[in-house]
């Protein structure tokens, strides 16, 4: 018997062992490449993102230096001994500057009211706030148009009523308005989670020690929200610089926009100078960059992303 089980162990072990080779060997001999397989799913994205975004990037910057048909700067020299030029970068800049205070604020409080309501009218708030975050361009300036123009329902309503005199919906007033209805419901959506991330039992733990809600907001809440209100600040500034549908449509290019001279330099309805427009949209870029930077700096210290 014992001979029986002896021979019968010996006989295992070489299939052991030929079992453990063969999968050592295996493993040895994977086919190259193997990890990489997942990325080619990525290649069809990574060439149209190529075509449509660092190729014009790429063209857009080698251009703005030249000149004359030569390599130069004095693209750029032009831009800034220009007031003109410089004003459009001034005009951008406080539009975007007064449509991005007003609209996180009034976003600030909407947000903040949304954890107090039912579960119901909260999901529908926010689908609605999804659905107007698109509604921008030139179908939110013909309504403006519609609305609040010379002879738009509202102003006309206004004026009867005797609250305002005259309202000029083309100039910068009227393009403000415009940027804070389409930076409102953006800066909802990306504050959102941020307000999501407050803890109920904070409020009660601070009012347990005496404070009241403007101290639990003014030494609790805004601290820990700083960062995504920041935050979000400095996309609604980049979103509204960037923006150049609604002002065409609304002023016609008759106002000083960044955005705007680019075009005209393109388009060539005076002059056709796309060297000067070029440079013109690296400074935007530039300026664009460093508030994307900012921005990602001040996402990674806020605290619902550390959650």
């Amino acid at each position: 018997m014992s001979e029986l089980i002896s021979t019968a162990s010996s006989a295992k072990k070489p299939s052991t062992g030929t079992t453990v080779s063969t999968v050592q060997v295996a493993s040895r001999f994977k086919p190259p490449f193997k990890h990489w397989r997942p990325a080619l799913l990525l290649l069809p994205f990574s060439v149209v993102f190529f075509f449509f975004q660092l190729a014009p990037m790429i063209w857009v910057f080698v251009n703005s230096f030249i000149y004359d048909e030569s390599w130069s700067v004095e693209n750029y020299h032009e831009i800034f001994d220009s007031d003109f030029l410089l004003q459009s970068f001034g005009n951008s800049m406080s539009i975007a500057m007064w449509s991005s205070v007003v609209g996180l604020a009034i976003a600030t409080i909407g947000v903040a009211s949304l954890r107090r309501v039912d579960c119901k009218i909260r999901d529908w708030v926010v689908a609605f706030t999804n659905m107007a975050s698109n509604f921008s361009g030139v179908p939110l300036a013909f309504a403006f148009v519609i609305i609040l123009g010379f002879n738009g329902a509202i102003t006309l309503l206004l004026k009867q009523w005797g609250w305002i005199d005259d309202f000029n919906l083309y100039s910068k007033t009227g393009l403000t308005f415009i940027y804070i209805y389409f930076q409102i419901p953006l800066a909802m959506l990306l504050l959102y989670p941020a307000f999501d991330a407050l803890r109920d039992d904070w409020e009660e733990a601070a009012a347990l020690l005496g404070a009241n809600k403007w101290r639990y907001w003014l030494h609790i809440a805004l601290p820990v929200l700083s960062p995504a209100l920041l935050g979000t600040l400095i996309i609604l500034i980049a979103n509204a610089m960037g923006a150049y549908a609604s002002a065409y449509a609304l002023t016609t290019g008759n106002y000083n926009l960044v955005t705007i001279r680019i075009a005209s330099l393109v388009s060539g309805d005076l002059f056709l100078e796309p060297n000067l427009a070029a440079a013109l949209s690296v400074l935007l870029m530039i300026i664009l960059g460093f508030v994307t930077a900012i921005n990602q700096w001040l996402l990674k210290r806020s605290y619902h992303a550390k959650r």
